[in-house]
């Protein structure tokens, strides 16, 4: 009697942990796919973060986005065109830091690029200040294109 007992709790203590490891799984899940405090969900906001630019040149796209930044009142604060990174930060009033990233598309004809802004230590969901970025953005990598002083 006492070996069935055994075998019976190692069947249940084996059930309950796998059933802690499902519950774990589940839960990570809910919060990578989880919506912010506004309704975006991860992805919704890499969209309004991301831009696709028509451009191989990746060294006068990381320029472009550095003279935007300055032009938007950005204070650089670091840029490693190795990693495609540029970081900025905007001190009027008010703390909000930008974190620039470029890099080629899957063609190879095209850069991507993504802003990350923080307001203090918050991340920033609200797409006005992309869009602004990325048009300002859009424009600068016009007038390069067409050599435009």
């Amino acid at each position: 009697m006492l070996n069935k007992n055994f075998g019976t709790r190692k069947l249940l203590l084996a059930g309950c942990i796998f059933s802690v490891f499902l519950t774990g799984c589940q839960t990570m899940k809910e919060r990578v796919l989880d919506s912010s405090a506004d309704g975006q969900t991860s992805v919704e906001l890499r969209a309004i973060q991301s831009r696709s630019f028509d451009t191989a040149d990746k060294a006068k796209t990381m320029r472009s986005v550095i003279a935007t930044l300055q032009d938007l009142g950005f204070v650089v604060d670091k840029a490693d065109l190795d990693l495609g990174s540029v970081s900025a930060t905007k001190l009027s009033g008010y703390a909000l830091r930008m974190t620039v990233n470029v890099r080629p598309g899957a063609t190879g004809k095209t850069m991507i690029v993504r802003a990350n802004a923080q307001y203090n230590t918050t991340a920033v969901t609200d797409p006005k200040p992309y869009q602004d970025f990325f048009v300002s953005l859009q424009k600068s990598m016009f007038l390069t294109a067409n050599n435009v002083d």
